[in-house]
């Protein structure tokens, strides 16, 4: 063992003190999201960042953080002065692993992100999103028939039901094999770790790993659906390669990637952290079995209260200002949509959880053209895991162990949340024909 691996621990915390510090003194505030409280509940740190200085300058992680509504919706609509595209970033001391992977669209700035936008977004037209409203049903009920059958009403909504749910979808949309899905959902836990700010060096090696295995697989699938396709995404994809605005096989290969991590995260964490937000708000829950019409603002209220994605990324192309404040060309600006979808100015009482909010516009998915491309299949997905929730059980409430997030900055949501259901007695459905195994 090196002495440095022995003084680091020590240091490092020091460090962090001082430049928290530091920032203190210069703004008023400090902001660690790494600090004890934080990822349980970040919502009072956004609210003194929105209030004391919604354009603040963060030494530790190097960004500018942007907090209030009208900012972030702004930014988000701007893709010239503000990129998505990481070259065009002032380069950091050590280069993260996102960088270093060839780009999704999601880190392209136009007229490449256009083209592949364009050609993916077959894919998710109302009319295909609408076919899998069947599949998401059946698929729920057979989740919650096998986490019956493990338990007596006592189970983990997390690893039952919310992940496997969009993973399972996602796959069949994509043409995953039933018997691959397990495969499937490690990859997407493992390759989602991109997305945050902060990884070590083994997660880091680990996200290399995982998208080598996953390109690996996939080569094997593309050239099945190259000689057969089928009535899946991975056949219209290669088919895009040999049309005029094609997809090359590595463009296919990344766009896959992309969709595999977005299609499970944000649908996992909305169900998660809206159940979690129904159970600590129990008047908020019976009026919706109360009301089953006041589900479509259910959904838009519960992504506005508890986002499952809570901060995007974007770098001024240019000097800029921002909230009053100058930001310098090459900035990293992190976009905090937590805080934006909390804003008074924006929503009346917005620290309440309120299903009839007369005021919509959540930012959860984003605005302009990077807007979400899986919004319409997550609201689907959310909206029928509520919907066979409630159905089925006549009574949810905490059970065991208290909720814990996982420690994510980007991505919010949970590792666990036990619960105990009790079931309806008079319960009678008809699943659909499409069931997942």
């Amino acid at each position: 063992m090196s002495l440095s691996s022995l003084i680091e621990p020590v240091l490092k915390p020091l460090y962090v003190r001082a430049r928290l510090a530091e920032e203190r003194l210069r703004s008023g505030i400090a902001w660690w999201p790494l600090a004890p409280g934080y990822l349980a509940d970040p919502y009072p740190a956004l609210r003194q960042l929105r209030e004391k200085d919604p354009c603040h300058a963060s030494p530790l992680t190097r960004m500018v953080l942007v907090s209030r509504y009208q900012d972030v919706d702004r930014i988000l609509r701007d893709h010239r002065r503000f990129s998505n595209d990481l070259r065009r970033g002032t380069p950091t001391r050590r280069p993260d692993a996102r960088s270093k992977l060839v780009p999704s669209m999601l880190s392209l700035d136009p007229p490449d992100h256009t083209r592949l936008r364009a050609l993916v977004n077959r894919a998710f037209t109302p009319r295909q999103v609408a076919k899998m409203e069947d599949y998401v049903r059946a698929t729920a009920h057979k989740l919650l028939d096998r986490a019956a059958q493990a338990s007596a009403g006592a189970f983990d909504l997390m690893s039952t039901f919310a992940a496997p749910l969009p993973t399972l979808v996602v796959g069949r949309m994509i043409g995953v094999p039933d018997e691959d899905f397990a495969r499937f959902k490690n990859w997407s836990d493992r390759f989602a770790r991109v997305l945050e700010p902060i990884l070590t060096t083994e997660e880091s090696e680990d996200v290399f790993r995982a998208d080598a295995e996953f390109a690996r697989y996939f080569a094997g699938v593309i050239a099945e659906r190259r000689k057969e396709p089928r009535d899946d995404l991975v056949s219209r994809l290669v088919q895009a390669e040999h049309e005029e605005d094609r997809l090359t096989s590595e463009e296919t290969h990344v766009m896959l990637r992309l969709l595999l991590v977005a299609g499970n995260e944000t649908t996992t964490n909305l169900i998660g952290n809206g159940m979690l937000a129904l159970l600590r708000h129990p008047e908020q829950l019976q009026a919706l079995r109360d009301q089953p019409g006041l589900l479509e603002d259910a959904i838009e209220e519960l992504l506005r209260f508890d986002s499952p994605v809570q901060v995007d990324g974007r770098f001024a192309t240019e000097d800029v200002e921002i909230a009053g404040r100058p930001v310098k060309a090459g900035s990293r600006i992190a976009l905090l949509l937590g805080g934006a979808n909390r804003d008074p100015d924006q929503f009346q009482h917005p620290d309440e959880l309120d299903l009839g909010r007369p005021v919509k516009g959540n930012i959860s998915f984003g605005r302009g053209i990077h807007h979400c491309l899986g919004a319409p299949l997550a609201r689907l997905e959310g909206r029928i895991a509520f919907e066979v929730l409630l159905e089925r059980f006549a009574d949810i409430r905490l059970d065991g162990r208290p909720p814990i997030f996982a420690r994510t900055i980007v991505l919010r949501g949970l590792q666990h949340l036990n619960v105990r259901a009790t079931p309806r007695r008079t319960a009678t459905r008809t699943d659909p024909a499409g069931s997942a195994t």
